[in-house]
């Protein structure tokens, strides 16, 4: 059951009861999603333990108390979880498992999961993960730099192991959110700087790094911050040469159901 009166706006962070939202891995028949966002916060029981019936207002509170500071309606967090409800059939919440339906919120050349085309998108890979935890070896953080360099080699790879990638200005995009995202969660959102030891904590145990010395950043995360970050992110991604689409289907699309033949707005096109 989810406790509803733990979390706050603005700096009611620090009165956050942290015994009732202790870390709890999941058990069985929990459901999980390719997003360690969204996993950190069931396992934190933000939102249901259990990962299912999530709803946009439940994942909404959860992020304004704890990763998002104090800014529900950002359009950033609210575009992504109505994308969400497009991975299910279910007229208005999710299970976490529903986010790896390929080619609406889930998408390649992740740093933590495999290819959808390559076998397990739904859980953590540490061979893929990888890329990003031996990056930048010389220091013990993370900023715009060494990770957009992270994604360009993620990206090349990609290109190498995965015949049916997909490359479109949309997975683009939802990499550099993604990037930006986590630099700005486990680090300083005003600088793109993220202490290591945090965000190895985050991908790989899915678990607020409190015990490490992790606050939520005293600075507000929100479109205007990350677009900042991924600008940055976006210029230090292409030190090998520009971004270019480059997939059977050049055109960003979404896919609109989770079952039967992959459904998708616009109509696929070879030529754009």
């Amino acid at each position: 059951m989810l406790n509803t009166h733990t979390l706050h706006h603005g700096d009611e962070f620090d009165n956050i009861d942290w015994n009732y939202h202790r870390w709890i891995a999941p058990g069985e028949g929990d459901s999980r999603s390719p997003c360690p966002g969204m996993n950190t916060l069931a396992n934190h029981g933000f939102i249901s333990r259990d990962g299912k019936n999530i709803t946009i207002p439940m994942v909404l509170k959860a992020a304004d108390g704890t990763i998002v500071y104090n800014n529900p309606v950002d359009p950033v967090l609210n575009l992504a979880l109505k994308l969400a409800l497009l991975t299910t059939d279910a007229p208005d919440s999710f299970t976490l498992d529903d986010l790896k339906l390929h080619g609406t919120v889930e998408h390649d050349a992740s740093i933590s999961r495999l290819d959808y085309a390559l076998g397990d998108n739904l859980h953590f890979n540490s061979t893929v993960f990888s890329t990003l935890s031996e990056s930048n070896p010389d220091s013990d953080v993370y900023n715009t730099t060494s990770v957009g360099q992270v994604l360009e080699e993620r990206l090349a790879l990609a290109k190498k192991e995965n015949a049916e990638l997909a490359n479109t200005i949309k997975e683009r995009q939802s990499q550099l959110l993604e990037a930006s995202l986590f630099l700005s969660a486990m680090g300083d959102p005003r600088t793109g700087v993220a202490p290591k030891r945090f965000v190895q904590i985050f991908f790989r145990e899915e678990r607020l790094p409190l015990a490490e010395g992790w606050k939520r950043p005293a600075s507000p995360i929100n479109s205007a911050s990350l677009i900042t970050l991924m600008t940055q992110l976006n210029e230090a991604s292409q030190t090998k040469g520009p971004w270019l689409p480059s997939s059977l289907t050049t055109c960003p699309w979404v896919r609109l159901q989770p079952e039967g033949a992959a459904i998708v707005w616009p109509p696929q096109l070879s030529n754009a």
